[in-house]
């Protein structure tokens, strides 16, 4: 086979192309030219000798501006951040090297981006110090990226706060349901015990009371045995309520009417405390579709609980208002407030914090009226100021029919 005419003797036809190009400045020149990163050359104290025209393309200032730019390159760099980056040209000029630094750096346009900072020394092959090259690569993009990610984390890290604490809630809540389940059981056999004695004594006492003389010397104690055997008997019907109530089912009526109903009914009780209630609202509206006399219920245990909460002089003050498909009652009492420590159990049966008055009960008005409103797709919120007062909110569906209706 013939060597081709432009093959020189001795050279393998495989390296024919290469024109015998010999490697020298002007080629590592042009190379650091052409590199995309931002590359500089820094003389032993520190002084830029060369820069590369990625500056510009990465910055917006030339090559030009850049070796007259005293303290280059810290005018580009943003003020936060240019003591770190002082430091590392004064840390490189002492032959150290490293990598990965990010910075920020303002572009002539006004536009600010994450770059990162490499540098290391540089030798002449006989071991001369000749400076130190810093190279520079925009990050901005893996910056965004990065901050994306720690949004993303963060907004991941409150879901999980927020489902954490709703398990939470509904463990705590289905505790108390058992609770509430067991202790009205037992509740609902003890109240089922007592009643039948206590009606006997109920007759017994009607006919003692009504064959003794207003003139007998211990004819004022006859009110006194009355009223509590009349309070063993809310007792009892409390202690039936807790176990579970007997399926009703809803009928349209005036919530308003309910309301003035449950005032009248407990004036009486309000006036020997010498509390006043005030409530001023149309008797004939909204209508409800809902059981009417769980609502009297648990309005008749919000109201009394303002009450006895109310000191005498003071106000209880009701409130009726209908906002979409809900009727807001609100009950706000003119007592000392609920303290903090407290509040998150007010709602657990046998849980008072009344004193043993003979009006405290057992606890249970507040347990019943949340179960009551909450099986008919109602709520109650609860608003306190320590010493101000507070302000229950009965919070009812317009019907419960429709709040048990799944959603289109």
């Amino acid at each position: 086979m013939e060597p081709r005419a432009d093959q020189r003797p001795g050279v393998p036809a495989s390296t024919s192309d290469r024109d015998d190009i010999v490697p020298d400045d002007r080629h590592f020149r042009a190379v650091a030219n052409c590199t995309a990163d931002w590359e500089s050359w820094h003389g032993p104290d520190g002084r830029l000798i060369w820069v590369n025209p990625a500056v510009e393309r990465m910055t917006g200032y030339s090559v030009a501006e850049c070796l007259s730019m005293p303290e280059y390159p810290l005018p580009i760099v943003v003020p936060e951040d240019r003591a770190e980056i002082s430091w590392i040209l004064t840390s490189a000029a002492a032959r150290s090297f490293g990598s990965g630094v990010d910075f920020r750096a303002e572009h002539r346009g006004g536009s600010v981006r994450w770059f990162s900072m490499s540098w290391q020394p540089m030798y002449e092959i006989d071991g001369r110090w000749l400076g130190f090259r810093t190279s520079v690569r925009d990050v901005t993009e893996r910056s965004q990226l990065r901050e994306e990610l720690r949004l993303h984390a963060e907004h991941l890290e409150q879901l999980v706060q927020e489902r954490t604490e709703r398990l939470r809630q509904l463990e705590l809540k289905q505790r108390q349901m058992e609770k509430l389940a067991a202790l009205g059981q037992l509740a609902a056999g003890v109240a089922h015990e007592i009643n039948n004695p206590l009606a006997g004594m109920r007759n017994a006492f009607e006919l003692i009371r009504g064959s003794t003389s207003p003139d007998h010397e211990h004819y004022e104690l006859l009110e006194l045995i009355d009223r509590e055997i009349e309070r063993i008997g809310r007792i009892t019907h409390q202690m039936y309520q807790l176990y579970g109530r007997s399926p009703q089912r809803p009928a349209e009526f005036s919530l308003g009417r309910v309301v003035s109903e449950v005032v009248t009914m407990l004036e009486s009780v309000a006036r020997r405390g010498g509390v006043s209630i005030e409530y001023d609202a149309p008797t004939d509206r909204p209508a409800v579709l809902l059981v009417e006399g769980e609502v009297k219920q648990i309005l008749y245990n919000l109201v009394r609980n303002a009450v006895q909460a109310t000191p005498s002089g003071g106000v209880v003050t009701l409130r009726l208002r209908t906002e979409r498909r809900e009727a807001v009652i609100e009950v706000e009492d003119a007592g000392g407030g609920i303290p903090p420590e407290v509040l998150p159990r007010i709602f657990e049966p046998f849980f008072s914090t009344k004193s043993a008055d003979g009006q405290a009960g057992m606890g249970m008005g507040l347990s019943v009226s949340r179960s009551l409103i909450d099986a008919m797709g109602g709520r109650i919120d609860v608003t306190t100021i320590p010493g101000q007062g507070s302000v229950f909110a009965a919070v009812f569906p317009l019907s419960s029919e429709l709040a048990a209706a799944p959603p289109r």
